[in-house]
């Protein structure tokens, strides 16, 4: 089965949606407008319950099929990054330091436009849950919208989602079971010294001078601590003072960063070294440093069965699906997939911009692709007998 020509013929219409939502993107769990026009969209197009408010700011539309069978979820991210968009395109965004740079305005229509064909053929014998969630840019939402009991209220069994991906041919897709995306933790190292004159170091104890080294020797986690075949990011991406001014030495520097990590083992292992390397580096130089370790989103692991499920889906649709790479930023449909079995994929969106640039824009011509793969999950999964 290729491309339903129902989503080729659609393609002007959900494009539009698209554009709309580039227009007016949206952060973290401040999803409202996105959200009401998901919750306009489900009802238009029929579905048999439509339910706002989960996790904050989610969305789940239900869809009953022709006959009783399971239910399976079918998940879309809603919300855009602080960036300021520099793609100069007439839809671009209209919110300053706001833009759709990750492709979920794309999601979310795909999804819309896989919802609608749901709930017009209902060719399956069970139950649809579309899933539209907030917050996946660091917020969490997927997290919030599992506690808030969706698996349970839904009947969800198995939960399935996509994102695009530059450097993917348009419409061909590419997924691999096991660990996926990474653990993404975060942690703030406090050094504290002794402020002086900068022109009398010797009055003083200089955290600076005991962050640089804190920098420098955290890099031995990975060169040192961690074993080789394995995989581990970590990473320095902020250093402030106390104080700006050229003559003085501060009382204190602050060192921010992320821990990347495929396996808690060698997470659990990180999170141990570079907390003593920062403790103990700041000690050996008359200082002090207290660390802040959070453990954000976990390793995103695709269930196997489901994952060969999702590449033949995928190969029905395209004609292809290649053994997607080991990608060590994070997705926190990780929650769902902890909570349910599933599989997450990824489809082309040709040669552009990398996702998280200010010139990065979602491919339309990928809509179709990414409609009917979300479709023939369900009426695969859920035949009538």
């Amino acid at each position: 089965m290729p491309v339903k020509n129902r989503f080729a013929d659609w393609l002007p219409e959900i494009t539009e949606w698209r554009h709309d939502l580039h227009r007016n993107p949206e952060l973290l769990f401040d999803t409202h407008r996105t959200a009401a026009f998901v919750a306009d969209k489900l009802r238009a197009f029929g579905c048999d319950e439509v339910v706002e408010g989960l996790g904050r700011t989610g969305v789940v539309g239900v869809i009953e099929g022709r006959a009783t069978g399971r239910t399976i979820g079918l998940r879309a991210d809603m919300d855009a990054l602080p960036i300021e968009e520099a793609t100069g395109l007439d839809y671009a965004s209209e919110t300053p330091g706001k833009m759709h740079a990750c492709g979920h305005d794309g999601h979310t229509a795909m999804l819309l436009g896989a919802a609608r064909y749901l709930a017009e053929t209902r060719n399956f014998a069970g139950r649809v849950a579309v899933i539209f969630q907030p917050a996946e840019e660091g917020g969490g939402g997927g997290r919030e919208m599992v506690e808030d009991g969706m698996m349970e209220r839904f009947g969800i069994e198995e939960v399935y989602g996509m994102h695009n991906w530059p450097g993917i041919p348009t419409g061909r897709f590419a997924i691999r079971p096991g660990p996926f995306f990474a653990a993404t933790d975060v942690f703030d190292i406090v050094v504290t010294g002794r402020g002086s004159h900068a022109a009398k170091p010797q009055e003083g104890i200089d955290p600076t001078v005991i962050a640089s080294h804190i920098v420098l020797a955290l890099q031995t986690i990975a060169s040192r601590n961690v074993d080789p075949v394995d995989q581990v990011v970590v990473s320095v991406t902020a250093v402030e003072t106390s104080s700006n001014a050229y003559n003085v030495i501060p009382q204190r520097a602050i060192l921010k960063g992320t821990v990347r990590t495929l396996d808690d083992r060698v997470r659990d292992l990180a999170q141990e070294r570079l907390t003593r390397i920062a403790e103990q580096t700041a000690l050996a130089f008359g200082g002090s440093a207290e660390v802040r370790y959070d453990r954000n989103y976990p390793v995103m692991n695709n269930h196997p069965d489901e994952t060969d499920f999702a590449a033949e889906v995928a190969r029905s649709v395209s004609g292809q699906c290649d053994k997607a790479a080991l990608i060590m930023g994070g997705e926190d449909f990780a929650f769902m997939l902890n909570a349910r079995p599933g599989a997450y994929i990824l489809v082309g969106n040709g040669d552009t911009a990398a996702v998280h640039h200010p010139e990065y824009n979602f491919n339309d011509e990928a809509i179709p692709a990414g409609c009917s793969w979300w479709a023939e999950i369900v009426e695969q999964r859920l035949p009538i007998t």
